[in-house]
Parts: C-alpha cells; sequence; structure tokens
C-alpha cells in the first residue's frame, strides 16, 4: 500500500511541483501521531479516535474495528428505540423515558403560553467506576483552578 502511495506521490510530484508538500499535508499525520499512541489529547472523543486507539492496542485493521464499533452502537440504539435500557457494567445504564408534558413561553409574545407535549429522552446514570473516576478528575480541577487563583494574586500587577 505505501509502495502505491509513493508510486503515485512520485508521479504527481512530477507533474505538480508543489503537488507533494500538500500531498504529504494531507496523508502524513503529525510525527507524534506515528505509532501506538493510546492517549488522547483533545478537546472531545471522536468515534474516529476510539477506532484508532483500539486498532493501535489490538492490531485489527481499523475497517474491522470501525465495523464492530459501529455495530455495537447500532444494536444500543436499537435496544433503547425499543424501550429496553441498556446496562454496561462499570460504565453505566442508558434507561429510555418519556418526559412529563410542560407549559412553554415566547419571550417575544408575553402572556401567549403552549404546552410542550411529552416526548421520549434517554437517561443516563453513570456506574460506579465512572463516577469516581470522574469525581477524582473534579477534585484534581478543583485543585488547579485553586492553584491557579492563588498565584494570579500573589502576581506583581503590572509588571
Amino acid at each position: 500500500m505505501m509502495a502505491l502511495i509513493r508510486n503515485r506521490l512520485a508521479f504527481w510530484s512530477k507533474t505538480l511541483p508543489g503537488f507533494k508538500i500538500a500531498f504529504l499535508c494531507l496523508i502524513e499525520p503529525p510525527q507524534e501521531q506515528h505509532g501506538t499512541n493510546t492517549t488522547i489529547d483533545m478537546a472531545k472523543l471522536t468515534k474516529r479516535d476510539i477506532v484508532v486507539a483500539i486498532s493501535n492496542q489490538t492490531g485489527m485493521v481499523q475497517h474491522q474495528v470501525f465495523d464492530v464499533v459501529q455495530r455495537t452502537l447500532d444494536k444500543i440504539t436499537d435496544s433503547l428505540a425499543n424501550n429496553i435500557p441498556v446496562e454496561l457494567r462499570n460504565f453505566g445504564v442508558f434507561q429510555p423515558r418519556l418526559t412529563k408534558p410542560r407549559v412553554g413561553r415566547n419571550p417575544n409574545q408575553p402572556g401567549s403560553s403552549f404546552v410542550i407535549p411529552p416526548r421520549a429522552t434517554v437517561k443516563f446514570k453513570a456506574g460506579k467506576i465512572m463516577r469516581q473516576r470522574v469525581e477524582k478528575l473534579s477534585r484534581e480541577l478543583k485543585e488547579a483552578a485553586e492553584r491557579r487563583t492563588e498565584t494570579e494574586t500573589t502576581a506583581p500587577n503590572g509588571e
């Protein structure tokens, strides 16, 4: 596969002089992402990140891992759509539930109100291990915020 990419890259780089740099930027990830990187330092975790991490850890092909992850998510969705709760030990429980009807008001039209009908939603209750790990994170974030405020208050103003 890599040989094929190199051959095509050689052809296009001769044909279009600036093509090689643009092609490499699209195909090659930054150097720190090569290898078996299992930590993900991003604002959010995506399905793609999960697939790449599992593929790196297990040695399976990413396409196969994606298929397994997608089928898992589809099965969870189908179960919830059929009003069947999903319990994943040490992770949490997904439960379908119906919201109560409530009164809504339009702020642009004072005095007018309407009934918001009930609808199906999914409630998630975290499992014990997840809850403990997130609580640990909240303590760490709280301590970091306290340290930050201490350094800001002790730092000289203007310099």
